[in-house]
């Protein structure tokens, strides 16, 4: 039993529902690598936003070029995870795949995923 709760903090967005960087719209997912460094799948701006440890503003990590088909865009994403070589896989809802990253060297690859047969 949890006898004492703390205030949380805020340690990405809090400053309104826009596309800027200290903004989320609609955040879906959230994973906290071992530094400490805060990654969201910010849904309505289509991106997966980066915030190290202390920062008051985050960087777009994938998703600048705003929402499509190209497997440098998303559309929707809702959730992530790294794993243990250090690639970040995304669900991008709105085209039906998973797609994986190599944040590291930015290279990217594309795997399709039918999320309806799940």
């Amino acid at each position: 039993m949890i006898s004492h709760i703390r205030q949380g903090i805020v340690v990405a967005g809090g400053q309104g529902e826009e596309n800027g960087l200290t903004q989320l719209s609609y955040p879906r997912g959230v994973v906290v690598d071992q530094l400490g460094t805060v990654y969201v799948a910010d849904a309505r701006n289509d991106r997966i936003m980066r915030w190290p440890k202390g920062a008051t503003h985050g960087s777009v990590i994938v998703g600048e070029n705003g929402e499509g088909e190209q497997s440098s865009q998303l559309d929707w994403p809702i959730g992530l995870s790294f794993d243990r070589q250090g690639n970040l896989y995304v669900v991008d809802y709105g085209y039906h795949r998973v797609q994986k990253f190599n944040i590291v060297s930015n290279a990217e690859e594309l795997f399709s995923l039918d999320l309806n047969a799940m």
